[in-house]
């Protein structure tokens, strides 16, 4: 399992252990996260698991491949350095300790 830690706009910490295999997006779901709304289940065709990750993660995840860089451009506020779509980020063990934080709202 992987710790993965949520915080949502207003503080409030989600530290949830998530399998690998799933996404991030999967265990913020799964896990009744609030402000992970994943209206397209994970195809990549929506941002509304838009998240910042933390500084430290940054280059410790996974390149963007285009499609997720083209959805961002719809996400609330995005940052062209911190701004992830979970759907995109499968979960590994090397991924234990992960911080996400999500936006104000998503869109």
């Amino acid at each position: 399992m992987a710790k993965i830690t949520y915080i949502e706009h207003n503080g409030t910490v989600h530290e949830i252990d998530v399998k690998p295999g799933m996404t991030v997006m999967e265990g913020a779901r799964d896990n009744g996260v609030p402000g992970i709304d994943a209206d397209c289940g994970g195809a990549c065709a929506c941002s509304t698991c838009h998240v910042y990750v933390a500084q430290d993660w940054v280059d410790r995840l996974p390149a963007k491949d285009p499609m997720e860089e083209d959805m961002l451009d719809f996400a609330w506020q995005p940052d062209p350095v911190r701004s992830r779509l979970t759907c995109q980020i499968k979960v590994t063990e090397e991924l234990d300790g992960l911080v996400v934080n999500l936006p104000e709202r998503q869109i």
